[in-house]
């Protein structure tokens, strides 16, 4: 199987730039549309009776999240309380939530207040630039550009994936396999198929993949490889902000630590700094982040867990404005052809000119 196709997406008016790793102020088209503007929300009622018939697409998936997907709006606990009172109905049927749906079953939804969505300003995506590198009839892999949220929520009103949506608003499936932190730039796989996407979080799920990332640290690194299996536990700042943390003490207690085990290999001592290669055996939230920082090896540009310090000293000079982190490549079988599929992100030219600069400079 090819490992590389890189034909750009096919935007809905006029492509934009494709060079990588420019600031995302230059991949966005110019617009007024404000990606922090929340949505307005009006009551509207449902029509009476819902009828529908669960396509290929839809099938293997449980009847709540069906639910959940179809009837926007609705309380989670409405959508449960009417499947359990027996509104629901498939096939003529009684159901329970977690029924698998099969092709061809036709579903009875009762009538239903919904909230429904509208917005003071366009709710399209702006035109993004998505480099593909990779795509067959079951799934994408994008080369994610650094600065984008995989999805809208918490305040932003659009991520990769509204985007994506947009511009191919012909496709009836398309759903994020995985994510990425906003600030973390390579291998994106989505799923065109509900098949594929099963079988992508099936081997997420069971440590069959192979991820692996680029980070620069600054100092010496000593180990030409290392394993860390540190237990990762996950909170909220004062502020409501997502921190995760190296759990220990009271936090061993709690059900939000999760075990995380990174490898990490040395790929080239630059002058002050370290170019590591992580692989991933589990996917926490921050997982190489918060590991690397635990071994005194913050990511260089890291705004949570790094050297504040030299972050600041280096985009206030410009030299790097971003966090050194890139998801350079992903090793797995297709999820539906069962072949091996081998996907590679090129560093961003703004991390490579780093590079360039730092051995340079101490040269």
């Amino acid at each position: 199987m090819s490992r590389s196709n890189r034909t750009p997406t096919r935007p809905l008016k006029e492509k934009t730039s494709h060079s990588r790793g420019v600031a995302v102020k230059n991949l966005i088209k110019p617009t007024s549309y404000d990606e922090n503007v929340a949505p307005v929300k009006q009551a509207v009622a449902a029509p009476a009776v819902q009828r529908r018939v669960v396509g290929e697409e839809e099938a293997g998936q449980r009847l709540d999240n069906y639910l959940l997907r179809h009837l926007k709006g609705v309380p989670k606990s409405k959508v449960y309380r009417i499947v359990r009172s027996g509104e629901v109905r498939v096939n003529g049927g009684r159901c329970q939530p977690d029924q698998r749906l099969v092709e061809g079953d036709q579903l009875r939804l009762p009538p239903v207040r919904c909230q429904v969505f509208s917005e003071e300003k366009p709710p399209v995506a702006p035109l993004v630039d998505l480099p593909i590198l990779y795509e067959d009839e079951a799934l994408i892999a994008l080369d994610k550009p650094c600065g984008i949220a995989v999805h809208g929520g918490s305040g932003l009103a659009w991520g990769l994936i509204e985007a994506l949506r947009a511009q191919r608003p012909e496709a009836r499936f398309l759903e994020l396999a995985h994510r990425l932190d906003r600030e973390t730039s390579g291998v994106l796989l989505v799923a065109k198929k509900r098949a594929a996407l099963v079988g992508l979080h099936d081997m997420f799920r069971e440590q069959k993949g192979d991820k692996r990332y680029l980070a620069l640290v600054p100092g010496v690194w000593t180990e030409k490889s290392l394993q860390v299996t540190l237990p990762l536990y996950k909170y909220l700042t004062p502020e409501g902000e997502r921190r995760v943390r190296i759990a220990k003490g009271r936090d061993l207690q709690s059900p939000e630590v999760k075990p995380a085990e990174t490898h990490f290999r040395l790929k080239k001592q630059y002058p002050g700094y370290a170019l590591v290669e992580a692989k991933l055996k589990t996917g926490r939230t921050h997982q190489i982040r918060v590991h690397l920082a635990a071994l005194g090896y913050p990511i260089v540009g890291d705004d949570k867990y790094g050297d504040f310090t030299l972050n600041k000293s280096l985009a206030s000079s410009k030299q790097l404005e971003r966090m050194f982190l890139h998801a350079a490549s992903m090793r797995c079988k297709h999820p539906v052809t069962g072949e091996v599929l081998h996907v590679e992100a090129p560093l961003p030219p703004e991390l490579d000119r780093f590079l360039t600069l730092i051995e340079r400079h101490n040269s």
